[in-house]
């Protein structure tokens, strides 16, 4: 992995960060705090960035590139989109990771330190902490139920597929 020291909340990178689909709601102030928070990491061809079990405490978006998701060894899941959310998970119920994630050719990601935003944001009133924190989590929420209807038209196939095998059982 080559990283980045953490980021500037300057205009240029500001402006970078609104190209970002899930991000563009972000007003500017509340993406100044995230560059405060936040590192560019590139990954080479079957690099792990995430690592299941482990207790890490990043947050990411896609920002190049592709990934593999992976639960006990098995293929769960991809992600291609520019801006996609991963690790999202571990931040909100702060259980260990559920799945490893690798990156697929070169892939790059800003990388955000949850765990650094209690020191990055103490001047910040109290309001706009809680502000930025509800935005942040209202993006990982229309993720990951993105997700979940993804999961349960799988799960729905899958279940049409047992019922059919059953029957050409009997």
């Amino acid at each position: 992995m080559i990283e980045s020291k953490y980021l500037q909340d300057n205009v240029q990178n500001i402006q970078r960060l609104l190209t970002i689909p899930g991000l563009r709601e972000f007003e500017t102030r509340n993406l100044a705090k995230l560059l405060r928070l936040s590192k560019i990491r590139e990954y080479g061809d079957g690099e792990c960035i995430i690592k299941e079990g482990d207790n890490d405490p990043w947050l990411y978006f896609l920002l190049a590139g592709s990934l593999i998701i992976k639960k006990r060894g098995v293929e769960i899941g991809r992600l291609t989109d520019v801006g996609e959310i991963f690790g999202e998970m571990r931040v909100i119920d702060s259980q260990t990771r559920s799945a490893s994630v690798y990156a697929v050719g070169k892939t790059v990601c800003l990388g955000v330190d949850m765990s650094a935003k209690g020191r990055l944001l103490k001047a910040d009133a109290r309001e706009e902490k809680l502000d930025f924190l509800l935005l942040l989590y209202r993006i990982f929420s229309e993720y990951m139920s993105i997700r979940l209807r993804a999961t349960n038209d799988e799960l729905m196939k899958a279940k049409m597929m047992v019922e059919e095998l059953k029957s050409i059982r009997r």
